[in-house]
């Protein structure tokens, strides 16, 4: 197998803090390149050739993925180019059942003789491990599709755009920020297309071309006298789409008397313009004064507080101890599903997962099993309904099919359980966020993620955002500054006392989010319309003890 080549995305800044250390691995290649598609007849030939010489060394099951990912990276500074990524990894991965455990391996030699080779080595692999395993493999059954194909429905494929236009983007990005009084700022475009072929002895043979996009900067503005500063990072939502996302209509705008916010498009000259301006804001805004507040949560930052306390325990991995990697296990045990009483919201708050909603980071025709995706209530009138499983799982909970939420971030890596679209439903009756505002005597309104922090079991948590509003009986009094709230997981979602229309409704989510050992990175979103909570605990960041 070569070596992965991992190109380290650096100088992004310290706005940019936030971002895990991204690898792209792969090998660079001609921007043309890009648009290229193997046939998958050709692919075809590949996947049998696995499927035989697993079976001829004794697989009772084979799965084989093939697949060719590409990454474009788009890296700007002010008025400089930071760096062009134009990267595309293709290989096979290929994972058996023999003597009752898994094996599984993986190359990049696609020739008969290579694939026949790792089909035999996963096939060793899985007889050696089955010397150690307990108990066999249960997998749950899955029906063969045949031949199957499905795409994401993009309107633009962003590697067919002009590299030039996509830096005169960001420059341009850059240059308004500046203009409006930032002292830095980088700009970033992330683009992914994974073309992916699945095929196993159930029979099926699947092509599917997935799509992702993340436009994203990072403003900084200091105070010169006091040396203090303030960050506004980018109010985009990572998106299952092409590069139509970045072509925002007067019907993707959300107005409000704080800011533009985006619905399922996005502006990113316009928020560079007003993200310069907030950041202004925020450096001569009141640090807010310690207590209990009614919180009103936008969207664009309710993702990532839905992502941590409620995507990740819901992981039937977590749940059982197999994850512990990135935050822990989960506090919600088989014994408060099994009670089908366990209170985790209150009654409007209903969450459900989805690997098919347009337009999500999440969505596909089939999984990484090639178990055709749907959707499933998680919370439902506040309680705990399910989990997410996969088909070596599903028995542990009593399913007799996998929830088709099963990836693995590269042809090289064994697919494992992975986070479907996790999303709070909205509201049933008619509610803006104006609405929202003029009911809380005493509140503040947050917009944008921010820091955060979660303990082992993702139930005592810590979350911080963007843009943070007074609320004053019924009115938006000014910003705020230094604000966290802390809470745990149940007092949390049982606070929930309101939340917006469908009207309401959008995306936020994770491009990046890692888990397991050795880790791996896949995409989520999560949806939401801005909901109230009430009486959470809010904290002054700046203040420190003596």
């Amino acid at each position: 197998m070569k070596r992965r080549n991992f190109i380290y995305l650096t100088g992004v800044g310290a706005a940019a803090a936030m971002l895990p250390a991204i690898p792209v691995w792969g090998n660079e290649i001609p921007l043309e390149k890009s648009l290229e598609y193997v046939d998958p007849a050709v692919k075809r030939v590949m996947a049998d050739v696995a499927l035989n010489a697993a079976k001829s060394k004794g697989a009772t099951y084979t799965d084989v993925r093939i697949g060719r990912y590409l990454n474009q990276y788009v890296v700007t500074r002010e008025d400089k180019v930071e760096n062009l990524v134009n990267t595309e990894s293709y290989g096979i991965g290929i994972r058996v059942i023999a003597n009752g455990s898994w094996g599984f391996a993986a190359t990049d030699k696609l020739d008969k003789d290579g694939i026949a080779q790792a089909a035999e080595l996963a096939v060793a692999i899985a007889k050696e491990n089955s010397r150690l395993q307990l108990e066999p493999v249960q997998l749950a059954p899955q029906q063969g599709y045949g031949e199957v194909t499905w795409k994401a429905p993009i309107e633009k494929n962003a590697f067919e755009i002009p590299m030039k236009e996509k830096v005169d983007l960001l420059l341009s990005v850059n240059d308004a920020a500046m203009k409006g009084g930032a002292d830095y700022i980088n700009s970033i475009l992330f683009m992914v297309n994974e073309q992916k072929y699945f095929a196993s002895t159930d029979n099926s043979y699947i092509d599917q071309d997935i799509h992702r996009i993340w436009p994203t900067f990072f403003i900084t503005k200091i105070n010169k006298e006091s040396g203090k500063y303030e960050t506004r990072n980018a109010l985009s939502a990572p998106s299952g789409m092409g590069y139509e996302y970045l072509d925002a209509k007067p019907e993707h705008k959300i107005l409000h008397s704080t800011g533009t916010l985006y619905k399922g498009r996005y502006d990113m000259l316009e928020d560079a313009k007003q993200g310069a301006r907030q950041v202004g804001e925020k450096l001569i805004a009141k640090s807010v004064e310690p207590g209990k507040y009614d919180l009103v949560l936008d969207p664009s930052h309710l993702w990532l507080t839905i992502h941590e306390s409620t995507g990740h325990p819901t992981e039937l991995d977590r749940v059982l101890g197999y994850e512990a990697n990135f935050a822990g296990t989960s506090f919600l045990t088989l014994d408060k599903w099994e009670s089908k009483k366990f209170k985790y919201g209150s009654d409007i708050v209903n969450i459900k997962a989805d690997k098919t909603e347009n337009g999500s980071l999440g969505a596909v025709g089939y999984d990484d099993e090639g178990v055709k995706c749907g959707e499933w209530d998680v919370i439902k009138d506040g309680v705990l309904m399910n989990y997410q499983a996969i088909r070596d799982q599903a028995h542990i909970i009593g399913l007799d099919h996998s929830q088709g939420c099963c990836y693995a971030d590269n042809w090289s890596s064994i697919q494992f359980q992975r986070m479907a679209n996790i999303s709070l439903q909205p509201g049933k009756k008619p509610l803006t966020i104006a609405d929202q505002i003029k009911n809380v005597e005493k509140g503040i309104y947050i917009v944008g993620d921010g820091s955060f922090s979660i303990d082992q079991q993702r139930y005592n948590f810590q979350f911080g955002g963007q843009l943070y509003y007074e609320i004053r009986n019924g009115k938006i009094t000014g910003m705020l500054k230094d604000v966290a709230y802390q809470a745990n997981t149940q007092e949390f979602w049982n606070s929930c006392t309101a939340i917006c229309d469908a009207s309401d409704y959008r995306l936020g989510g994770s491009f990046f989010d890692g888990k397991g050992q050795p880790s791996q990175s896949s995409a989520v979103s999560h949806g939401s319309a801005t909901a109230r909570f009430n009486g959470i605990n809010v904290i002054n960041t700046a203040r420190k003890i003596g």
